[in-house]
C-alpha cells in the first residue's frame, strides 16, 4: 500500500508540526498533495480509469478549499506551504 500510517506520520510531523496533529491545515494540504501526485502517476498508466480521474478531482477541489481557507486567515503560512509542497497558484 502506497499510504502506510508511517507515511501518515512522517507527512503530520513535517507540515502539521507533531505527528499527532493531524488537524492542521498544512498537513492536510501536504497529505493531499502526496495523494494527489500518486493519483496523477496512476492516471499516467491508466487513462480510463474515470472513476480515480473523478476521485482526484475531487481531492484537488478539497486541497483548494483549504488553501483558500489558510490563504484568507494567515498569508504567510500560505506562501509557506505553497513554497515548500510546490503548489502551482
Amino acid at each position: 500500500m502506497y499510504l502506510t500510517s508511517e507515511v501518515k506520520a512522517e507527512i503530520f510531523a513535517k507540515h502539521g508540526g507533531k505527528a499527532e496533529n493531524t488537524g492542521s491545515a498544512e498537513g492536510q494540504i501536504a497529505l493531499f498533495t502526496f495523494r494527489i501526485n500518486h493519483l496523477t502517476e496512476h492516471l499516467k498508466r491508466n487513462r480510463h480509469d474515470y472513476n480515480t480521474e473523478r476521485s482526484l478531482v475531487k481531492l484537488v477541489g478539497k486541497r483548494r478549499a483549504l488553501l483558500d481557507y489558510l490563504k484568507k486567515t494567515d498569508i504567510s503560512r500560505y506562501r509557506e506551504i505553497i513554497k515548500e509542497l510546490n503548489i502551482r497558484k
